[in-house]
């Protein structure tokens, strides 16, 4: 989240915050959409149906990244934070969500552009094609997008660095004698 003296900061201290963000959750997201593409991919392999989409995870996941940044440049979702956390976490997962479903759509009738596609093919095919498949990608786009937007919050609460040593450093434990 870029606070006040984040805004401030010199140029190389702000594009370093940025692009560590930026590569943060574009881990998170080909992490997520790689697992989501396997899953896809030995689904239909018990099909005999070739499919290998993990380059297309990888770069929708930077692309994503790059759509999570500029909705959060623009202070998208930024509503009921002096409510209990759960209320601002599905509030932010919601706005992205439709954020993501948006610039994805506007994505694909560009791509469609320059493969001389008509506006009405490129859509046709977002989310998988039909409506069924779009709903299913879309709620499985928002269960991504909770957890992440959850540890965000969470973390404006007690502090990042707090909260990432919790999670990512040693414990140390008290006997009870």
């Amino acid at each position: 989240m870029a606070s006040a003296s984040t805004a401030k900061a010199p140029i190389r201290e702000r594009i370093t915050t940025e692009l560590k963000e930026f590569v943060v959750i574009a881990i998170y997201l080909g992490i997520c959409f790689t697992a989501l593409a396997y899953l896809k991919a030995a689904i239909l392999q018990a099909h005999d149906i070739a499919f290998a989409p993990f380059g297309f995870a990888a770069a929708k996941a930077l692309i994503c990244a790059k759509f999570v940044l500029v909705g959060r440049m623009f202070g998208l979702g930024e509503r009921f934070k002096s409510l209990p956390l759960i209320w601002p976490t599905l509030h932010k997962s919601f706005a992205f969500l439709i954020l993501l479903l948006v610039l994805n759509a506007i994505e694909e009738i560009v791509v469609g552009v320059i493969h001389h596609r008509t506006i009405a093919d490129s859509i046709a095919g977002i989310g998988g094609g039909t409506l069924d498949q779009l709903m299913a990608t879309s709620v499985v786009a928002l269960l991504i997008l909770i957890p992440f937007f959850a540890f965000r919050a969470l973390g404006e609460v007690v502090g990042e660095e707090n909260l990432v040593r919790v999670f990512f450093y040693q414990r140390h434990t008290v006997d009870k004698a």
